[in-house]
């Protein structure tokens, strides 16, 4: 039985039951030799910045390697991103968006990857640096990690140890999302950059991924990287304030790609189909999935 993990005095005060490892797992036997820029937007929720950060901070990310662009937030979150000198920031004056914040940190990064990452999320590995490897072996261009979203119920890192053990060498190939997906600084030079038209609301990075495929990328999900996500933190706080239900209008998202109603229809069908024999097989082998929701004590498999 894995051994269950401990809190330390900071993560008491955060609004989940966050864990530091016991036992990390370990990825000395892989060759990191590609740099990297972890591209975070942030508007408000400075707990779950903080959170983020000192998680990844404490997996083995390099600080240096983080890149926060505050989107004109009002809380507390300009004042500690200015504290942290070990960390670079960038202050917007008005919110540009997810696609913006993307594109403005891709083009301030030098690195050969670029991660573009959610700031409500944990881990309890580098798993930044394990998606980057995965990627070079199954020679994808962009890349995503593994994940659990919402109710983090769980040890995460006995969980982690667990889960990597299952699924490491499992790829999905054909999808990515947007929680957090690594992109060669090629594809940016090939196909463009994120998408900053904000009536995406949202949808940036499926118009990405489409736009990938149309060009005839690589990309995929693998097994070999894991991390917990919150889900939709800031865009619930922002249909607070905005009293609304939903942002955008998924009509124009599909018009935006090229699809007329009988496309969306035949994609959508395709996408299900796909979605159902990569549940099924990757149950059937481990009884994981690399996508699992973690909701109201039951745990969905997508």
């Amino acid at each position: 039985m894995p051994q269950r993990a401990h809190c330390t005095q900071y993560e008491k005060s955060v609004p989940y039951r966050v864990c530091s490892p016991l036992h990390v797992p370990q990825t000395s036997d892989v060759n990191m030799s590609m740099s990297y820029t972890i591209v975070i937007p942030v508007l408000n929720q400075l707990q779950y910045t903080q959170q983020c950060v000192e998680s990844l901070l404490a997996s083995g990310v390099p600080a240096q390697s983080l890149l926060v662009i505050d989107n004109g937030s009002t809380d507390d979150t300009p004042v500690w991103l200015a504290g942290r000198e070990d960390i670079r920031s960038v202050r917007n004056p008005v919110n540009l968006g997810c696609g913006g914040a993307w594109t403005q940190g891709a083009l301030l990064a030098d690195s050969d990857w670029v991660v573009l990452l959610n700031n409500d999320i944990v881990c309890a590995h580098n798993f930044i640096e394990a998606q980057i490897n995965a990627a070079q072996t199954h020679r994808l261009d962009v890349v995503s990690p593994s994940l659990v979203e919402f109710e983090l119920d769980y040890d995460i890192a006995p969980f982690t140890a667990e889960f990597l053990r299952k699924m490491s060498g499992t790829v999905r190939k054909g999808w990515f999302h947007g929680v957090c997906f690594s992109v060669r600084r090629s594809v940016f030079q090939q196909i463009g950059y994120l998408d900053t038209d904000r009536l995406l609301y949202g949808r940036e990075d499926a118009e990405f991924l489409a736009r990938c495929k149309r060009h005839g990328l690589s990309v995929g999900t693998v097994g070999d990287a894991f991390m917990h996500h919150f889900g939709m933190i800031t865009q619930n706080a922002m249909k607070k304030d905005l009293g609304v239900s939903r942002f955008g209008d998924h009509r124009y998202f599909y018009s935006k790609i090229g699809l007329n109603w009988w496309g969306r229809q035949t994609a959508k069908f395709a996408r299900k189909s796909q979605m159902r024999r990569w549940v099924a097989a990757e149950r059937a082998k481990t009884g994981f999935t690399l996508h699992m929701v973690h909701r109201n004590g039951r745990v969905e498999y997508r």
